[in-house]
């Protein structure tokens, strides 16, 4: 099942380190099967408030993804995007193939209520 590790960045100012990061990130996720699936793209705002970036990296599965995060190579260069720029990143697993979320309503139904 796919996996997703998405960043949400701020702003930060153009920084040499950040240029390197961004020229030696797709090597480290690579060998996992990790890929972008958005990175430096426009982002429209339809409820609430995003400000800063937003980067998607899909992977084979949840495992490879810890993987690529847990790396000797992505940790070596995280440090050149930290420093420079703050964000959060999560890392999400995706659905199943065939996933219907009528099934997941109806748990939510039939669950006892909080309290």
């Amino acid at each position: 099942m796919t996996a997703y590790v998405i960043g949400h960045l701020q702003e930060a100012a153009p920084h040499p380190e950040i240029a390197e990061y961004i020229e030696r990130i797709p090597a480290t996720f690579e060998p996992y099967g990790g890929r972008f699936l958005v990175h430096g793209t426009a982002h429209e705002v339809k409820e609430g408030s995003w400000p800063g970036h937003v980067v998607m990296i899909g992977f084979p599965g949840v495992a490879e993804a810890r993987a690529w995060w847990d790396s000797p190579a992505y940790r070596a260069i995280a440090p050149l995007r930290s420093r420079h720029i703050a964000g959060d990143i999560v890392l999400v697993d995706g659905v199943p193939e065939g996933y219907d979320p009528a099934v997941t309503a109806r748990a939510l139904c039939e669950a006892p209520p909080a309290g």
